[in-house]
């Protein structure tokens, strides 16, 4: 025989009713403690015990590195139809994804190449200038 009381093993209790929508009393912030704030209170943020560290940009250079070596390869596995090429009277075909995967290669070596020739070019003209200036100081 099961028993329709609210209270017994096999019945949850009645939920109360619902309360009216009305807005709670706004209360004020805490005063601040009266006295002398610690020299630490107010300062900027904590800051991490090791700062920046060559070991520490090396890592973050390489997650970043390969997440973008993924990346290309994921291009280049979706893009896979041949495409034909012509330069200078040479015709070929080539993988598209490959191609701009060449393209972007060649086109960073050419940075390269451009931005050693202009570090030799001001390396040259500081010891240049470096020369002079021990010259011209006397010793």
């Amino acid at each position: 025989m099961s028993s329709t009381n609210p209270g017994s093993p096999g019945n949850p209790p009645p939920k109360p009713p619902p309360a009216p929508h009305a807005k709670p009393a706004p209360t004020a912030p805490p005063a601040p403690p009266a006295g002398p704030k610690p020299p630490h209170a107010g300062a900027h943020p904590k800051e991490p015990a090791i700062g920046f560290t060559r070991a520490g940009a090396l890592w973050s250079a390489l997650i970043a590195g390969f997440l973008i070596l993924i990346l290309l390869l994921i291009f280049i596995a979706q893009n896979t139809t041949p495409t034909p090429f012509q330069f200078l009277g040479f015709h070929w075909s080539l993988p598209l994804g490959v191609a701009i995967l060449l393209a972007a290669v060649v086109g960073g070596l050419l940075t390269v190449a451009v931005g050693t020739a202009r570090i030799l070019q001001l390396r040259r003209a500081a010891k240049k200038q470096h020369a002079a200036a021990a010259r011209q100081t006397p010793s």
